[in-house]
């Protein structure tokens, strides 16, 4: 019965990672696709599913240090170990779920560094946009006035 209710909340914490890796592709493909009109709505999306996980994880940790005591092992003991001292078929459960975390928190890393890349590159040309629209950096003249600025017109692409 312990186990049974370790492996349930493995299963609910796998099936929040693969939807936490979901929304970070989303998210990449409105940051490379260059319409972030929808990039804040994705954004509040990633950040719920992480509170979710975090809720999920209590629940893990509350379930394994009952697994634990029932195995006899150390109640901070990881799921390998945890795999190890379980008898069959719980043990091949236990590794699967593992090998499964392994996996998501892997690819979840390399998306999430990508997105946080590519939101970089954004601000950076974004940036360098702005500037471009001005002669100048300068906000003051050495004397502490306001430079003289050339009011021409410029055209400003509405896509940022």
């Amino acid at each position: 019965m312990v186990l049974s209710r370790l492996s349930d909340v493995l299963w609910q914490e796998r099936r929040l990672l693969e939807l936490l890796l979901f929304k970070l592709e989303e998210e990449q493909l409105i940051l490379t696709s260059g319409r972030t009109r929808w990039l804040g709505h994705a954004t509040r999306e990633v950040e719920s599913v992480l509170e979710q996980i975090r809720e999920a994880e209590l629940g893990r940790s509350i379930e394994a240090e009952a697994a634990a005591a029932m195995l006899g092992v150390d109640e901070d003991t990881s799921l390998l170990t945890l795999s190890q001292h379980a008898p069959s078929p719980w043990d091949e459960l236990l590794r699967a779920h593992r090998d499964a975390f392994v996996t998501l928190t892997s690819e979840i890393s390399q998306l999430a560094n990508g997105n946080r890349e590519l939101l970089a590159m954004s601000h950076r040309a974004t940036q360098e946009t702005l500037m471009s629209l001005q002669d100048t950096v300068q906000t003051y003249a050495p004397h502490g006035l306001a430079p003289e600025s050339d009011r021409s017109a410029q055209l400003l692409d509405q896509s940022f």
